[in-house]
């Protein structure tokens, strides 16, 4: 019988074998296979699968036409091989347990196995290959009509693949091995199925979900082999090729391991992979197609499989957390972190895994300081898991939590995010409490801490001294105490025995022994031993002195140490006659006292570990607060997640974060926006409760919480939130609204600060339905608005700020008449009434009420200006009646209490006359806001119903114009027309009828005008500020007034002593800028001047009113904002913020810094300026970033070189040196910087000039063509070479002074450039100024000293002259601005 040897190529099979070797005897041809297919197929069905011996040929010859014959005959090849192989499957299992098989059937049979599993693998690869050769041609027409035409006459091998696989699994599952001769399988026969499976691995369809299948099928298949048929080497191997070169097939390859590993047993092939990999070096990882990638991929999906598997042999990967590999070091970081989740946790490890667990993350420790950010960011991950897990040790938390609050201020924007994944998950897992704040355990701890030390000292009062103590003892006094015992044997010591027997005769037995244990306790050993030796003779019967019948060295040394040592340790044997032990009578009570103690130092140390953590986590707080505002989306993301989770465990400081985020509502950021909305309805508008009145309680009482002490940015912020809480048509709505309602009237029991923010929250809701509080008015009026309204004015101003939110002012209303009450309203009376009586007052809260209140009557009221013409009567006459009476007293008193209750009126005085000023004030700003907007709006409205009224009765044409024409006017194009006849009749009333004669404002404009002016008399503080405000809003009336007064404004804000006046008056004058631009123009220095005002609340006001002012092009940018730079290193961070913020802002402008650049260089480095290196260098750091365009920085570098002429200190010559350094200087940069070399050269031999320009030339070395790179060398070496040249100079001698400036350029004269530049002559560099007559960014050389201002002094009680600017000091307009560009920039 012949033998089947299995072919390294298939067209072996045709060749000449060996000796009974089979060989191919027939190639059939493509048109005959068909025929012979017909043929095979009855032999299959009479013979069964043996027939595939005489059949062979003919699927040989399928395998050699391959590309040649139909699809059919493929499948029905493919058809009877699979036939054959699964007959096989059914037939040997009886002939392999039969004892009777002859060797002839037996290699029958392997030759049929042989020969079926060949043609069949063969035939497997061919379809696989012209498979994935068809999917690549028909891939681009996906979906069209040729793709599926193309497909249909291909068989359909996804389908058939795996019914292949399961036939051969099936055939190889059993012992087919007894076929062999001793059972040796042949490798070619291992060899041609695995090829074959591994040609399907390589399919990249195959890690799809579509073909799981097919995968697994695949890997089972491997598994038998890899278990029967000795394959592990060889698979181990292969797992490491294919990685290497399909890097999709990192997972699957995983997943393989795994199973062969776990359901085969073969666990040592996860040991050979690993190893395979952790040989390989750094440098051959480090090569382009090492598969780096895809062995950490599969590295860590393995680990998530197997880890207890991979647990053992991980010692040869950590190798590669020292390697070049950051993907490596990922890998096995991760590969750690699975270990320890799922093997290396809980509490049952023994010594050796606990071991393993500390070293492993002792590792992953050290990885959080890992060079690569990558790494950095995976091992944060990680620990996030274990976290998660709680498989993080306790000991370990601080630890780990001290190290993640570290990473949040990484340079890499992935580490930060995944800092603070890692830093919530300690929150939300924490096994502290489930409300962290060090401040609420501060006291528990001291108090736990006191009660741990009580018991301390209790213990050491009571307890006995150890059995170990009183053994120590006795082997530390035994060798003097044998001495002792040998002396007092001594004959010669009878006679004192005979004396101290007389003084003891008396003593009993168990007396005796404990005065001899107590002399030997205080090292009295004669005396002891003297005792003992007595004791014998007069207890003779005693058991405690019976070994002293003898009276020997031995017998006494035996005798005192059972007394001494039974005297503290031995247990009584009869309680007669052992001595009594201190120890024994309390033994049970020691134990509950040691058990108490243990408990409390386990309490003590849980409220410490509690208390640290919770300061870390405060201490994170503060720095992820910052990160709310970083440009980077998903770092906000996390942020603001992390806020809601600290939050959520009661955080001390938590409130902070989710306050700070609240502004984000605003984010241009649809997902920042989306994150904060999410986070405040998780927080507050999600209430848990059993009933939705529980539910309502809740919210309620969180929206009031957040509500304390919130800023009106807060509140302004909130009230999007609720806004959108009751746009969204919640089923608590109605339960919300009676709550708050509930509290706000005192149903429900709260304190004032709750009612207060009820009512805010009733005008939030109000915003969405009016009919929330338009509804309630009377109760509004008489709850906060009716008797006690004095009692609460900080109410009675929320509930009218809650009452404004039904007003049309900010809706847009359009052809409907606007939303106003009349004037006998009960609201309107009771707004009245308070306003009067809180006049002649001093409560600190009326005048924050009186503004809302003046507001709210010109918002809702009809003809609120007669109802204020009224009320400032009726004010008036109440502070008059008040002063007659204060008069009247101090005359009916006697002279000298006259004169005390005269001192005690005037404060009180004084204040009611500043809140009446207040008050005129407040009239005035709002008059003008009302005819301005409200009057405005009317006229336009009522003109446009006129109009259309007009244009019913004509054509379509002229209606659609006069739509077109009222359009515009509701858009205000028409405001900025001279011929608008409304805009110009309420100018008119502005400017000639609200301060004319018979108004009532007329009448308080002398009296403002008078208390600004003098100071002296009228120097009370309240007093001055409201005379001084209330000055600037009638002066916002009309241009006349405030033409008259500017110079007294001016002069109040740069003369008053008193910061909040100079604040408020800057403010004042920002909106004096606004509405009058022409007058205050040529005024503009003095408000750049407050920025450098001593008071740090008058330079933040005066930065934030400039920064809008200049940002809305109101004023012209000019050398001044020098000042404003000044403020990048104010010591007040705020300010050095708004001012980062003004530079930030004015950068979007196209080239505004770059135009300002050499003049604040000019300013800043004045030498009468004197400011300090440190700080110039900050500021022009900050401001140099903003230049980013390479144009920009060319003709900056040419322009600071030119400046180098007419600096005259060394320090400006650093300066300019230092500001050339922190541009980004480029090849045409550098080319602008040899042109000008003449302009510096002479200044080289200064150190703080060389050092700035030579570290412009290292950086420009840094990545520089080698063209550029040699010059940039060359010019290094010339400056050095006039530096040397220069110091030399100064260490020989100091050179003649004529020749400082000519020799010096002489000596360094730069080589002709190639642009036709010429030899600078001898003095060039001092002495010409023709480089500069194109630049307009050189500061010129004054040509005079500004005059000195007049001294200006304020009037005291005797003078009453006007203490303002002189004319001389009056500034000139310079640049007239036009009203109508004005009004057109201020409506954009």
């Amino acid at each position: 019988m012949w033998d089947f040897i299995v072919p390294v190529c298939v067209s072996d099979l045709v060749k000449t074998g060996g000796i009974n070797q089979y060989v191919v005897q027939d190639v059939v041809s493509p048109k005959q296979l068909a025929s012979h297919l017909h043929s095979f197929r009855a032999a299959l069905r009479s013979q069964g699968p043996l027939c595939i011996l005489e059949h062979f040929d003919t699927a040989y010859s399928v395998l050699q036409h391959f590309q040649a014959v139909d699809i059919a005959v493929k499948e029905d090849t493919l058809e009877l091989l699979v036939q054959v192989v699964s007959g096989l499957s059914v037939s040997l299992p009886s002939l392999l347990l039969s004892t009777t098989l002859s060797a002839v059937d037996r290699k029958q049979q392997l030759n049929a196995v042989k020969m079926a599993v060949f043609l069949l693998c063969k035939l497997t690869e061919h379809l696989e290959s012209d498979s994935y050769r068809q999917s690549i041609i028909t891939a681009p027409s996906k979906g069209s009509k040729k793709g599926k035409s193309a497909s249909e006459g291909q068989i359909q091998w996804d389908t058939e693949r795996e019914t292949v696989l399961q036939a051969l699994t099936q055939l190889l599952q059993l012992d087919i091995r007894t076929l062999w001769s001793l059972s040796l399988v042949e490798e070619e026969f291992v060899s041609c199925v695995t090829c074959c499976c591994y040609k399907l691995l390589e399919n990249p369809a195959i890690s799809l979900v579509k073909s799981k299948g097919s995968r697994d099928a695949i890997i089972h298949l491997l598994g038998v082999l890899v278990k029967k048929y000795n394959h592990l080497l060889g698979a181990s191997v292969k797992v490491i090729q294919l990685l290497q070169h399909f890097e999709q097939l990192s997972s699957v390859c995983a997943q393989a391991v795994a199973v062969w590993s776990s359901e085969y047993g073969v666990k040592a092939i996860v040991g050979e992979v690993m190893r395979e990999i952790g040989q390989k070096s750094s440098e051959e990882l480090s090569r382009e197609g090492s598969g780096v990638k895809a062995f950490s991929c599969f590295l860590s999906e393995l680990s998530t499989l197997v880890p207890d598997v991979m647990l053992p042999n991980i010692s040869v990967l950590l190798t590669h957390l020292e390697g070049e590999s950051h993907s490596m070091r990922m890998a096995v970081c991760e590969v750690l972190g699975e270990v320890l989740i799922r093997v290396l946790s809980g509490d049952g490890l023994n010594d050796t895994a606990r071991a393993d667990r500390d070293r492993f993350l002792d590792t992953l420790q050290e990885h959080l300081h890992d060079t690569n950010s990558h790494v950095r960011a995976r091992v944060l991950q990680v620990y996030t898991r274990i976290v998660n897990s709680k498989a993080l040790p306790l000991c370990r938390y601080s630890e780990v939590m001290g190290l993640a609050v570290g990473r949040l201020m990484d340079k890499s924007v992935n580490v930060c995010k995944n800092s603070i994944q890692l830093l919530a998950a300690f929150i939300a897992h924490n096994p502290y409490s489930c409300k962290l704040s060090s401040a609420d355990l501060k006291k528990p701890l001291e108090k736990e801490t006191a009660k741990l030390r009580e018991l301390r000292e209790r213990g050491k009062e009571k307890a006995p001294v150890a059995v170990i103590e009183a053994s120590e003892l006795w082997e530390a006094m035994e060798p003097e105490l044998l001495q002792t015992i040998r002396a007092e044997l001594e004959p010669g010591s009878e006679e004192e025995q005979g004396e101290r027997e007389e003084e003891e005769v008396e003593e009993s037995d168990r007396d005796t022994a404990v005065k001899i244990a107590q002399f030997l306790r205080v090292n009295k050993y004669r005396q002891a031993v003297r005792l003992c030796v007595q004791a014998h003779s007069v207890f003779p019967e005693s058991q405690l002195f019976s070994a002293l019948s003898t009276l020997t060295v031995q017998s006494v040394t035996d005798t005192l140490a059972l007394l001494f040592k039974g005297s503290e340790q031995d247990p009584p044997q009869k309680g007669e006659e052992q001595p009594p032990a201190p120890q024994e009578e309390g033994s049970g009570r020691n134990e509950a006292e040691e058990s108490e103690l243990k408990k409390q130092e386990m309490l003590v140390q849980y409220l410490r570990d509690t208390e640290s953590f919770a300061l870390q986590v405060e201490k994170a707080i503060a720095v992820i607060n910052m990160m709310l505002y970083w440009k980077t989306t998903s770092v906000v993301q996390e942020a603001v997640q992390f806020c809601v989770t600290v939050c959520e465990f009661s955080v001390a400081n938590s409130l902070s974060g989710v306050r700070r985020m609240l502004p984000l509502v605003w984010s241009t950021d649809a997902a920042v926006k989306e994150a904060v909305v999410q986070a405040y309805r998780r927080l507050y508008l999600n209430p848990q409760g059993d009933t939705t009145r529980a539910k309502a309680q809740t919210l309620v009482d969180s929206l009031s919480e957040l509500m304390v002490d919130a800023s009106l940015g807060t509140i302004q912020c909130l009230e999007e939130i609720v806004q959108e809480f009751f746009s969204s048509g919640s089923s608590l709505q109605n339960s919300v609204v009676q709550v708050l309602w509930e509290r706000f009237t005192g149903k429900q029991e709260s304190s004032a600060l709750q009612r207060r923010a009820a009512v805010l929250l009733l005008g939030m809701a109000a915003r969405v339905e009016r009919e929330v509080v338009l509804s309630n008015l009377d109760t509004l009026c008489s709850v906060a608005l009716g008797e006690k309204v004095t009692e609460d004015f900080l109410l009675a101003r929320d509930t009218v700020i809650a009452i404004s939110h039904i007003t049309d002012h900010n809706k847009q209303t359009k052809n409907s008449p606007p939303f106003r009450l009349p004037q006998d309203h009960q609201l309107f009376t009771c707004l009245t009434q308070a306003i009067a009586e809180g006049v002649v007052m001093t409560d600190p809260y009326w005048q924050s009420f009186m503004e809302q209140a003046v507001r709210l009557i010109y918002f809702l009221a009809e003809s609120p200006d007669q109802l204020c013409s009224r009320l400032l009567q009726r004010c008036s006459r109440l502070l008059l009646d008040q002063i007659a009476e204060g008069g009247e007293g101090s005359k009916e008193g006697g002279q000298s209490q006259g004169g005390q209750a005269q001192d005690e009126e005037e404060p009180d005085n004084c204040v009611s006359l500043a809140q009446l000023l207040a008050l005129c004030g407040s009239v005035a700003f709002w008059q003008i806001s009302h005819l301005e907007r409200s009057v405005s709006v009317e006229l336009r409205r009522r003109r446009g119903e006129n109009e259309e009224r007009e244009a019913a009765s004509t054509s379509n044409k002229s209606k659609q114009a006069s739509n077109e024409s009222c359009v515009e006017e509701e858009l205000g194009l028409v405001g900025a027309s001279a011929e608008d006849t409304e805009a110009e009749l309420i100018r008119k009333i502005c400017e000639t009828e609200l301060l004319a004669e018979e108004n009532l404002l007329y009448a308080f404009l002398p009296l403002l005008v008078k208390v600004c002016s003098s100071p002296g008399r009228y120097s009370h503080p309240q007093l001055t500020t409201a005379a001084c405000l209330a000055l600037a809003q009638f002066m916002m009336i009309s241009p006349s007034v405030c033409e008259e007064n500017i110079r007294l404004l001016f002069t109040v804000l740069e003369r008053s002593t008193l910061p909040v006046v100079r604040a408020n008056t800057i403010i004042a004058l920002g909106d004096l800028t606004v509405r009058f631009p022409n007058i205050l123009e040529p005024w503009t220095q003095n408000l750049y001047a407050r920025l450098s005002d001593e008071s740090s609340s008058v330079r933040q006001t005066a930065v934030t009113v400039l920064t809008q002012l200049v940002l809305k092009d109101v004023l012209k940018v000019k050398g001044q904002v020098s000042e404003v730079a000044m403020l990048l290193i104010d010591p007040q961070p705020h300010i050095a913020s708004l001012a980062l913020n003004f530079f930030n802002e004015l950068a979007t402008k196209d080239n505004a810094i770059y135009n300002l650049l050499p003049d604040i260089i000019s300013r800043l480095s004045d030498p009468e300026r004197g400011m300090k290196e440190e700080d110039f260098h900050t500021i022009m750091k900050q401001l140099f970033s903003y230049i980013t365009k390479e144009k920009q920085t060319e003709s900056l570098v040419e322009k600071l070189c030119q400046r180098f002429r007419t600096a005259k200190t060394e320090r400006q010559w650093c300066d300019l040196a230092v500001s050339l350094s922190l541009l980004s200087v480029c090849e045409r940069g550098f080319k602008r910087l040899q042109e000008c070399w003449d302009c510096y050269s002479d200044k080289l031999a200064e150190p703080g000039v060389y050092q700035p320009l030579l570290s412009i030339m290292s950086r420009l070395r840094r990545g520089a063509k080698p063209q550029l790179k040699s010059q940039v060398e060359d010019f290094e070496k010339k400056l050095t070479a006039v530096h040397t040249k220069g110091l030399e100079n100064v260490e020989s001698g100091e050179t003649e002074e004529q020749r400082e400036g000519g020799e010096a350029e002489s000596v360094c004269t730069p080589q002709p450039l190639s642009k036709g530049g010429r030899r600078p002559t001898r003095g060039k560099g001092k002495h010409s100024t023709s480089c500069l007559e194109d630049s307009d960014l050189v500061t010129p050389k004054p040509r005079r000293r500004p005059p000195k201002k007049t001294q200006i002094t304020f009037s005291s009680d005797e003078e009453e002259d006007d203490a303002v600017l002189a004319e001389s000091e009056t500034p000139k307009v310079t640049t007239p601005i036009s009203r109508s560009s004005r009004r057109t920039r201020l409506r954009h």
